[in-house]
């Protein structure tokens, strides 16, 4: 992407990610302590398990090494945006979603530049140039695009309740426009090669949705948490912040190319998505029905 595409991807995820930041507060940090297994499970599968699934199915699955790469990226991306969203559609527990957005996001700023690294080494260890991508100007870069937006996010929400509330829906609509006019421009930069790469990167990415959501539910149900918090996580292991993917490959590594596993996967998670959605609707009816 040339460098006014770049600028605009930048101030788009900065957007985004304040967006996330005017539905937050002090206390849905403060909930770790007063969840702290829900938390942990949450924890656990978004940013351990997730890239361990992921790097598992690269190589059963002998993906080239830029799509292989690109899940590892997307692998170690915290939960999108939406997911608050689509856990509230699934009649989950939106107070545990909103916490594990907020506190795996600011985790990730440590763990995506160590992920990154081990991937470019991993399945590009031959080109010297990509292996050696800098680990501080990506955590730095991270900090510019989740850190500052989301304390800004969240003071305009301190000093300026109703702002904030007015402004939600309408970044939260932002944000999915975003994401779609970013794929766009990605499928346009990558237009010769992205039926090969679309074919490379389906499989994969729809292997790596199903698998973290199941790997998420039933961990959490092993743990001992009830349906509703299982479901939460479920949704929160399976669905990506695809934006923030896409920052990495193509600001960070200056490679379109290693955005397309996060372009395909953002289409794929939606859809999967209403597996969960359709689950926690007929459960909350058969609960209501029996009461």
């Amino acid at each position: 992407m040339d460098g006014l595409s770049t600028a605009i991807l930048i101030i788009a995820l900065f957007i985004i990610m304040t967006g996330m930041g005017l539905s937050l507060t002090i206390n849905d940090f403060k909930r770790v302590l007063k969840f702290p297994l829900a938390v942990f499970a949450g924890f656990l599968n978004q940013i351990i398990l997730l890239p361990i699934i992921a790097y598992v199915l690269v190589n059963l699955l002998e993906v080239s090494p830029n799509i292989a790469v690109g899940i590892m990226i997307l692998s170690a991306c915290p939960g999108g945006p939406t997911s608050n969203l689509l856990t509230l559609l699934a009649k989950g527990d939106t107070a545990l979603s909103v916490t594990l957005t907020a506190v795996n996001s600011l985790i990730t700023i440590i763990t995506i530049p160590l992920i990154v690294s081990f991937g470019l080494a991993e399945f590009m260890g031959g080109d010297a140039t990509m292996v050696d991508a800098p680990i501080g100007n990506i955590a730095g870069s991270l900090v510019v695009v989740i850190a500052i937006p989301l304390l800004i996010g969240m003071a305009v929400k301190k000093y300026s309740n109703n702002f904030a509330l007015k402004m939600e829906k309408p970044v939260r609509i932002a944000s999915a426009i975003v994401l779609v006019l970013v794929i766009i421009g990605i499928t346009i930069k990558e237009k010769d090669n992205l039926v090969a790469y679309f074919e490379s990167a389906l499989i994969i990415a729809l292997s790596l949705n199903i698998a973290t959501m199941l790997v998420g539910f039933i961990t959490a149900k092993i743990m001992g948490l009830s349906f509703r918090q299982a479901l939460t996580i479920c949704i929160e292991s399976g669905n990506q912040n695809g934006t923030l993917a896409i920052h990495v490959a193509v600001v960070s590594l200056g490679r379109s190319d290693l955005a397309i596993a996060a372009a395909v996967y953002s289409l794929i998670m939606y859809g999967t998505a209403l597996i969960p959605i359709g689950i926690g609707n007929k459960q909350n009816v058969r609960a209501e029905s029996i009461s």
